[in-house]
């Protein structure tokens, strides 16, 4: 029963350890993470203009509907 609450308690501190680690690994942002913070900017922003894009032709749309 002792050894079981042991290494239950060894185990956690491990994956405490080890979480530590992977997340202090993380913090410098390499060319291939800058690079996908590129790609998602450069995604976002194409998707405002297909947004903005759609929105003038439905407003076209509209005011010839409305002429006729």
């Amino acid at each position: 029963m002792m050894t079981q609450q042991i290494l239950r308690k060894l185990a956690i501190a491990g994956f405490i350890g080890m979480t530590a680690l992977g997340l202090a690994a993380c913090e410098d942002e390499g060319p291939a993470e800058q690079a996908g913070e590129n790609i998602d900017e450069a995604v976002d922003q194409a998707g405002e203009s297909v947004e903005e894009m759609g929105d003038s032709v439905e407003d076209a749309a509209d005011e010839a509907d409305s002429n006729y």
